[in-house]
């Protein structure tokens, strides 16, 4: 009986991940149809039913964690910072500089109601967000500027003088 187990497998038997493969090869698609259809196997069975306060919850997390887009770009003279906010206006969005941490600070409340023969809609939206950013060295805090246009606003830090030297090249010797 030893002797059975020590034998190794015939040449003829195929390796599931051999047989795997050739099917795959023949045709490439057909485990992403498994695993397609396993998903929809797995939400037949309830398996995604999740509490309607976990997905309040996960929601509610998401949008904190992610705020507007913001760019950041280092040009010759400045800094800017570019943050899309839609659906705001200037007076949604509040900016402060403290500490060389600079943040952009928005608050977003919609409310729409219709009423119609047999119908009524009522809807409320609230959201706000808070982005911070360190504040280069070498930017005069004094002259940085703002502006705000169709849902863009624009963050101006100037460098100071010194900050705007011309680099210079430092040559590489060989070793």
């Amino acid at each position: 009986m030893a002797d059975a187990e020590q034998k190794p497998p015939a040449a003829s038997e195929e390796k599931p991940a051999e047989r795997q493969s050739a099917v795959e090869i023949r045709r490439p698609f057909e485990s992403l149809r498994r695993e397609v259809d396993r998903l929809f196997e797995d939400f037949d069975r309830g398996s995604w039913r999740v509490p309607a306060r976990a997905l309040s919850e996960m929601e509610s997390f998401w949008r904190r964690a992610t705020g507007p887009a913001v760019d950041i770009v280092e040009r010759e003279k400045d800094y800017l910072v570019t943050a899309e906010l839609p659906g705001l206006s200037e007076k949604d969005v509040e900016l402060k500089l403290a500490n060389d941490t600079l943040t952009i600070k928005g608050e977003k409340k919609e409310e729409k109601e219709e009423k119609r023969k047999g119908y009524y809609l009522s809807e409320r939206r609230y959201g706000s967000f808070e982005r911070s950013f360190r504040v280069p060295e070498g930017v005069d805090r004094d002259k940085i500027d703002a502006s705000f246009n169709k849902g863009v606003l624009t963050v101006t830090m100037p460098k100071k003088p010194e900050a705007m030297k011309a680099a210079r090249s430092i040559d590489i010797k060989p070793g």
